[in-house]
């Protein structure tokens, strides 16, 4: 594969699947504490509960979390797995979750408001007029806010 080429144009599937996927369904976090990120999602970025399965005999619990519903939308899957006490590695290759907002100045002034950690403050990507900021989520998590308006 030529990957200098490969920077410029869109590459072509390889393979000839009768079925490709066709679109994103869910992410998946996982968190320690289920109500604070909860809290956080739901209280402080707007996010709805679309549906919750407990599984007791597997020690675990997950929420569906999104702004539309799941059969159309691209979700959060937030799972808490009972029994984890300690903090989650985050490792270094999760970058963040992108999430769109009418006004990123507003949105970082209420979240910084509500006790959000704020990382990046609102302003211009570099090289770019597209405004944005980094907040994180209890579990240390980074969420981009992306201006769209």
């Amino acid at each position: 594969m030529d990957y200098e080429l490969a920077l410029h144009e869109s590459p072509q599937p390889r393979l000839d699947l009768s079925e490709r996927p066709t679109r994103l369904l869910h992410v998946m976090l996982r968190v320690r504490n289920l109500a604070r990120s909860m809290d956080f999602y739901i209280g402080a970025l707007g996010l709805r509960m679309l549906r919750r399965q407990d599984y007791p005999s597997g020690r675990f619990t997950l929420v569906f979390l999104g702004y539309g519903e799941e059969a159309a939308h691209t979700v959060l899957e937030l799972t808490h797995n009972w029994d984890q006490d300690e903090p989650y590695e985050l490792g270094t290759g999760y970058g963040h979750i992108a999430l769109a907002v009418n006004d990123v100045y507003a949105a970082c002034g209420e979240l910084a408001e509500a006790g959000v950690k704020i990382t990046r403050p609102p302003g211009p990507m570099k090289h770019s007029d597209t405004l944005m900021a980094f907040v994180e989520d209890p579990d240390g998590y980074r969420i981009e806010l992306i201006g769209c308006s």
